[in-house]
């Protein structure tokens, strides 16, 4: 598992790199975030559909900068395309929320396995750096009539870092990320000892003087 980590910390910043190239940035523009990021995995284990249930997970995006996956054969990983005149949410600001956002709704596209394909999607980071133009990919998982496994691999930024507009340089916002999700991980598990312990001891206050 650190060997396949190593491998795609290598794979995220080169997909960086021709990200910032392909909006005619400076090459670095976004590893310089990535340095040092916390990037992670998840190993995902799904069950088979049973008569209760169909739902894996709910229809969300993803906080960091770059989300790589690989499934297997079994299939269930669905992602919403941009459709007209839909606005599309800032999940990082307050009273924006992506989480069941039209998950009922079509289109969905369904993402059919290819062995030794990964699928590449932006999260909410690259949305709010490129104003946009990059669209945080709302996403969502059913149950198939096997059990499934999956793997999700998030390329972040540092715990630290602080994201600004790329393609707007007087733009004076910015997203300090460890702040960001934090946030949104309270937002989704606002009953989980953790955020009660944030919100007890007011953690938030330090991560940005971190």
């Amino acid at each position: 598992m650190k060997a396949l980590l190593a491998e795609l910390d290598v794979t995220g910043e080169k997909l960086l790199k021709l990200v910032a190239l392909g909006l005619e940035l400076e090459i670095n523009a976004l590893t310089a975030l990535s340095r040092d990021g916390w990037h992670h995995m998840r190993v995902l284990r799904f069950p088979a559909s049973s008569a209760d249930t169909h739902r894996g997970i709910g229809a969300h995006t993803d906080y960091g900068m770059l989300v790589i996956a690989t499934q297997d054969e079994v299939g269930g990983l669905y992602i919403r395309p941009p459709v007209e005149g839909e606005q599309r949410k800032r999940n990082w600001l307050p009273g924006e929320s992506t989480a069941g956002l039209f998950e009922n709704d079509e289109p969905w596209t369904f993402v059919k396995p290819v062995p030794r394909v990964f699928t590449v999607f932006p999260g909410d980071i690259l949305q709010f750096m490129t104003h946009g133009y990059l669209l945080s990919t709302p996403h969502k998982v059913t149950l198939n009539t096997r059990e499934r496994f999956a793997m999700a691999y998030f390329h972040e930024p540092a715990f630290n870092a602080s994201a600004r507009p790329l393609l707007d340089p007087l733009n004076g916002e910015r997203i300090h990320y460890g702040t960001h999700f934090t946030n949104m991980f309270m937002r989704c598990y606002p009953e989980r000892v953790t955020t009660e312990r944030i919100k007890r001891q007011d953690r938030l206050r330090h991560l940005e003087k971190g």
